[in-house]
């Protein structure tokens, strides 16, 4: 760490922007799996550091100031550990993101337009708790050929301060201040104002978190805010693999924001599933709300209105009992937030009305919804899973990290020929190929 100025980091930060992208697949996977190394040989380090960030936050927790949720994240374990190095090197597996001709188009004999993949530029985060979301970010950035600002929260500073300074020092080899981390929360303020310098925010938290970021900035924001996913019983579902995914979905990690927070069930099959979830729900601690007519099913709590709408990032769910798979779609379209929606049934007409009319990033099938994961989707890791509908969608990997410019070879052509008396006709005729650079030098064709 230094004691540089957040603009100082971030004017470091774009001039080594224009070098890394510069930088070969090699040397960024080289990089790369140097972080992995030095992540498992600072082990005890980082557990350290992290120990002294859990230890403040069960005290918090005592004061009812932090959730178990929030603690489950930001600790950090051996194994955890191992599966941070493992997502690291999964990046450096990953195809290059940079330098792919995505089109290529024939304009004229000798005038030939390539739309090439290029990295974004400088990317800024702020994220909360997790300390393992500051090593997928800047894996996914160095991979991606971006710069990034690095904002944690206050109550991962200790972890988030050591895997930094261990990140910059693996990747002593790079251009100087690709990666920055800043602290204060004026430093972020500071970060929202500089839409000169810095391409792009990525904002992980709370939904009025992101709303703040949006309203406080001219920088473009892909937003990633709350998961309040659901679960749909179909009255054509298996019921045996019903309750597997609604309890995996629920229970397997119910800090993490693609969790379910509420199961739907269609009001044929309530009498026989509600009971077999319920039970399975107890064994694991889940508390239960229902709506009043799963309430006539199983004694639990009552579900508010709130219900529907929360996401509780713990061993809690509510539980509604729907009329129709319309009435389904419906509810996940009012209270959802469009993060990722499961239905289970065997109907694949049932499968495909649902799976069209649920506006969320991602929607599955007979599957739980602890799926929507950058890893687990093959893009090595994730930056967030962005809500949103433009440039990125769902979780967020390495080709949401990249933008385009068009590279135009001609051998010196001029518009003037294409109006007029004998104009020359464009061919707009798409081909493959790989754009190199001059690869069109010669005579000059007639004009």
């Amino acid at each position: 760490m230094t004691d540089q100025t957040t603009e100082q980091k971030v004017a470091d930060a774009e001039r080594a922007a224009l070098q890394l992208a510069q930088c070969s697949e090699a040397e960024r996977n080289r990089a790369l799996e140097a972080i992995a190394d030095a992540i498992e040989a600072h082990s005890e380090e980082i557990l350290a550091a992290n120990a002294e960030d859990v230890e403040e936050a069960e005290r918090m927790l005592e004061q009812g100031e932090y959730t178990q949720a929030l603690v489950d994240r930001l600790t950090l374990s051996e194994s955890k550990l191992a599966s941070i190095a493992e997502m690291v090197r999964s990046v450096a597996a990953q195809d290059d993101p940079l330098g792919e001709t995505l089109e290529a188009r024939r304009l004229d004999d000798g005038l030939e337009l390539y739309k090439r993949a290029v990295p974004i530029g400088v990317i800024g985060t702020v994220f909360e708790s997790r300390p393992d979301a500051l090593v997928q970010i800047a894996a996914l950035s160095l991979k991606s050929g971006n710069s990034v600002i690095l904002k944690g929260g206050s109550e991962a500073s200790e972890s988030n301060r050591v895997l930094y300074d261990i990140i910059v020092e693996a990747t002593s080899d790079l251009p100087e201040g690709w990666a920055q981390l800043i602290e204060a929360r004026e430093d972020v303020d500071t970060l929202l104002g500089m839409d000169e310098s810095v391409d792009l925010l990525m904002p992980r938290g709370s939904s009025e978190f992101v709303r703040y970021i949006q309203d406080n900035t001219k920088i473009p924001v892909l937003g990633h805010t709350e998961g309040v996913c659901h679960v749909y019983v179909d009255d054509d579902a298996d019921l045996e693999m019903a309750a597997e995914v609604a309890h995996d979905a629920k229970v397997q990690y119910p800090a993490a924001c693609n969790a379910a927070e509420t199961l739907l069930i269609h009001e044929s099959v309530a009498e026989e599933f509600v009971p077999e979830i319920v039970d399975r729900y107890e064994e694991t601690g889940v508390e239960m709300r229902g709506d009043t007519r799963v309430r006539e099913i199983a004694d639990m709590d009552a579900a508010s209105d709130e219900d529907w709408s929360t996401e509780y990032g713990d061993l809690i769910i509510s539980l509604k009992i729907v009329d129709s798979l319309v009435d389904a779609v419906d509810h996940v379209n009012t209270y959802g937030s469009k993060h990722t929606d499961s239905i289970i049934t065997e109907d694949a007409d049932a499968a495909s009305v649902f799976m069209q009319g649920i506006d969320s990033a991602s929607v599955f099938h007979n599957a739980s919804t602890r799926f929507s994961d950058g890893y687990r989707f093959g893009l090595g890791a994730e930056v967030g899973i962005s809500t949103g509908k433009i440039h990125a969608r769902g979780p967020v990997g390495l080709a949401g990290l990249t933008t385009y410019q068009y590279f135009l070879e001609g051998d010196g052509q001029i518009v003037a020929s294409y109006s007029g008396e004998n104009a020359r006709e464009y061919i707009h005729e798409d081909f493959d190929g790989e754009w190199t650079p001059g690869r069109l030098a010669g005579p000059t064709i007639e004009q």
